[in-house]
């Protein structure tokens, strides 16, 4: 048996959850390291850049994520998860660390879109590992797990940034971001297990036509309305968190903080994420990933208003803590939902495309909160806007419904999910 063939009965699931952990966790880094330096490059003009050629700078390295969201499903139908995400993991950390010795903003833009087609497929090809190899009855606990990485990524970014740039310069954070893929890589080599369902497709000669046929599936069967449901709840979340995650810092000191301030809002965000990761997965576990979702979301969309009111001291610490609680974790729950629904033959695509297609909300958040940075008006108009797109997914995902997708095995060849 290869390295690559793994299974969990033979001990290799037990790499599983740490080895795509921390490979989430780099994901997390490149989430919140843009809007992190952000600030430093529009104060000193580096490159000539403004809030809109910066918000162009964000935008071309979520289009690259986009396309690696939406090709990934496909790709590890044909190649194997393992080796895809062995690929992602290499192609962002690579582009990363060139975004260090970018000459111009032509090249770093150009840097941060490859990147992004391996981020874009790092997270929908985790998650799905996780799904498959967690215990029956804590998937929901298992995607909110993962996800914690991403988070933690995004605090050590902002906690770098305040660290870090002051002495060193912005680009010594994408220096340091790329350096721990020399450990990943090859621990992922030695012990990343194969899909247990991609391996059994394997042994039937599973073709790219196959692949192809799974993205289909997506809308037979009773999946449709699900399908169109996820990516629209999906567009919604992913606004919101690249939407903050870029423009917070930038947002907070229009609003009149101090840059030290601005950063350390960003860091508490993110705090507030793994907070509320780790309480979604124990709530949607114990009650329902569908109840669960909707009421993130309905939640975010009031902490996010409550936002644009001018609160002192401390006071707007904790309430940042909080929207980030719910904000964050809403969009994971989406995934753990999307786990339920699909069932293994097309999770991977399904997660793909749900991902792929919300990667376009996340293309549009940082644009709108460029040019409401731009108009003078992100505060507090940006954190209005930002609750309205909340509430709206909290409506889009009441559209997947409860009911089983019918004659799923037959789309499939496997067993029809169990519902969440």
């Amino acid at each position: 048996m290869s390295t690559g063939e793994v299974t969990r009965e033979s001990g290799g699931g037990r790499w599983v959850v740490p080895l795509c952990w921390a490979a989430v966790l780099l994901d997390g880094f490149d989430l919140v390291v843009l809007g992190t330096v952000l600030p430093v490059l529009l104060q000193n003009k580096v490159w000539g850049l403004d809030p809109d050629s910066a918000a162009m700078l964000s935008t071309v390295g979520l289009i690259g994520m986009a396309i690696g969201a939406l090709t990934i499903g496909t790709v590890t139908d044909v190649i194997g998860r393992r080796k895809a995400l062995l690929l992602a993991v290499i192609d962002f950390s690579l582009c990363t660390l060139l975004c260090a010795f970018a000459p111009s903003a032509f090249v770093f833009g150009l840097l941060r879109f490859l990147a992004g087609l391996g981020l874009g497929g790092c997270l929908p090809t985790a998650i799905a590992l996780v799904t498959e190899y967690a215990r029956t009855g804590r998937r929901g606990s298992a995607t909110t797990t993962i996800m914690t990485g991403y988070h933690v990524g995004a605090v050590l970014t902002a906690l770098l940034g305040i660290v870090v740039m002051t002495p060193f310069g912005w680009r010594a954070m994408f220096v340091i971001g790329a350096a721990p893929a020399l450990v990943l890589v090859p621990l992922m080599l030695r012990h990343l297990p194969e899909s247990g369902s991609f391996l059994a497709a394997a042994r039937s000669r599973r073709s790219l036509r196959d692949a192809l046929g799974a993205i289909a599936s997506l809308f037979q069967h009773g999946l449709m309305r699900p399908t169109l449901a996820f990516w629209v709840t999906s567009f919604m979340g992913l606004l919101l968190v690249y939407g903050l995650n870029t423009w917070l810092p930038a947002i907070m000191r229009q609003a009149g903080y101090e840059l030290g301030a601005a950063l350390s809002m960003l860091l508490t965000l993110n705090v507030g994420a793994v907070i509320g990761l780790l309480l979604a997965g124990v709530v949607a576990d114990r009650f329902g990933v569908r109840p669960s979702v909707i009421g993130w979301f309905a939640a975010s969309a009031v902490f996010l208003a409550l936002l644009s009111v001018r609160l002192p001291g401390a006071f707007v610490y904790a309430a940042v803590l909080i929207a980030g609680c719910f904000v964050f974790s809403a969009q994971v729950l989406v995934y753990a939902y999307v786990g339920r629904v699909y069932p293994d033959g097309n999770r991977a695509t399904g997660l793909g495309w749900t991902a792929g297609v919300g990667r376009l909300g996340a293309i549009c958040g940082p644009i709108l909160g460029g040019a409401l940075l731009s108009a003078g008006v992100a505060y507090p108009w940006g954190f209005y806007a930002f609750a309205i797109v909340g509430a709206l997914g909290a409506i889009a995902v009441t559209a997947v419904g409860r009911a089983r997708p019918r004659s799923e095995s037959a789309a499939t060849g496997l067993p029809a999910p169990v519902e969440g």
